[in-house]
């Protein structure tokens, strides 16, 4: 397995894996502009991707954006777009993808905001502290 981070030019095959994501989790199929959206902000640097590669294709994938917290004056980051293909779960790729992009990112502390089905397995992938209700704006 390859862990590294994605860099523009690889956005053809994380798009592959958002839509398999998002058919996944019962979402709507994401448009070509959501495509260029997404290029855009990982070329500017507003969010970064971390993938896994299995014989030359990407199999897993996570975000991280950095922003600046208060809790302990560092750099902190917002966990998202996590998914790995369903063939190659339960493997240890989830836990090693999760450490590397933590360790890649270089943010002080990680958090996640996740659906309550997701928590159990989030805590099994390090995220074990408990912050309260993450809300989102209207």
């Amino acid at each position: 397995m390859d862990y590294r981070k994605i860099n523009p030019s690889e956005v053809n095959a994380l798009w592959d894996l958002q839509k398999q994501y998002k058919a996944e989790i019962g979402e709507d199929e994401p448009g070509d502009d959501g495509k260029e959206r997404l290029a855009d902000a990982i070329d500017k640097g507003m969010i970064s991707f971390y993938g896994v590669w299995k014989d030359n294709t990407l199999i897993g994938c996570c975000s991280i954006t950095v922003g600046f917290s208060t809790f302990d004056y560092h750099s902190s980051g917002v966990f998202e777009d996590f998914y790995i293909c369903p063939e190659h779960r339960h493997q240890g790729i989830a836990r090693q993808l999760v450490e590397f992009a933590y360790h890649e990112s270089g943010v002080s502390t990680l958090t996640v905001g996740c659906a309550d089905c997701d928590i159990k397995m989030y805590q099994s992938l390090g995220f074990a502290i408990s912050l309260g209700n993450l809300l989102a704006f209207e």
